[in-house]
């Protein structure tokens, strides 16, 4: 049976917040915890107010990956429920993971605390990172689990890190701090923990006035960026052009020259 606690959804004027309500855990992922956060993106998918999505967690940690000691529990009990955890992830954690990439509106992760292993993989894969200095980030995978790093971990990190740092962090298990984080070009920005909420809101109340369809086709140009051909990203580039120049391209100017923000059509 499902635990509907286990994510809290809340909308704010066109802004929705999707909160993981595992706190005692650090926010640990379960099957319900993925399934839920995958039911609240659809959510948005259907309601057309919402204009931006912060994912956070509640308590003092943001996300600590896999439910290790949930999955321990039901192995004493059950010999096949650790087998089953790959089914269970493609059924329900990387649902919830392409359920983020493909989210109609632009993602803002908002890093409280810790964010490790699937954690770390939730946290990259929302269009803007956010964390408070008193965060980390770890892939535990490899050196503590003896696996290999997922919910989309070892595309985002190579991409935003390098290759030399990604292997180094899968490899070694080694924390990097928010502020780490943010030098090496895996997150946006690391602030003090008192302006996390602060920042989050400018953040928001910048991409609430925007034109969702733009963030959302910049987004699919930018990851696309390092397999096309330099000819090819011009091409694509021009494709996404030609449906949003027609669209928003008139008020963005007239906007400008009237000097106010401009007032992008909403979601369809």
């Amino acid at each position: 049976m499902r635990d509907s606690t286990s994510v809290l959804y809340a909308v704010t004027g066109n802004v929705a917040t999707i909160t993981l309500n595992r706190p005692d855990s650090l926010n640990a992922m379960t099957n319900d915890l993925m399934q839920n956060l995958e039911a609240a993106l659809a959510k948005v998918t259907t309601d057309t107010s919402i204009r931006v999505v912060v994912i956070t967690g509640s308590g003092r940690g943001f996300c600590a990956g896999a439910d290790l000691a949930g999955q321990a529990k039901a192995k004493s009990t059950d010999p096949q429920a650790v087998s089953n955890l790959d089914t269970d992830a493609e059924d329900h954690f990387n649902g919830a993971l392409r359920a983020i990439n493909q989210c109609p509106v632009p993602t803002v992760a908002r890093v409280n605390g810790a964010a490790a292993g699937g954690g770390f993989g939730l946290a990259l894969a929302c269009d803007i990172t956010v964390a408070a200095k008193s965060a980390f980030f770890v892939a535990t995978f490899g050196p503590r689990l003896g696996i290999v790093p997922d919910l989309g971990t070892t595309w985002n990190l190579p991409r935003r890190a390098g290759r030399a740092r990604a292997l180094g962090l899968f490899m070694l298990g080694d924390r990097i701090s928010a502020e780490q984080a943010e030098d090496w070009g895996l997150i946006w920005k690391a602030v003090d923990s008192d302006q996390l909420d602060g920042e989050v809101k400018q953040i928001t109340d910048r991409l609430a006035l925007t034109s969702a369809e733009a963030m959302t086709r910049i987004r699919s140009v930018t990851d696309k960026a390092l397999e096309n051909s330099f000819s090819d990203q011009l091409d694509l580039e021009m494709a996404h052009q030609a449906v949003l120049i027609p669209k928003n391209m008139a008020e963005g100017a007239k906007a400008f020259i009237d000097k106010r923000e401009p007032k992008f059509p909403g979601r369809a």
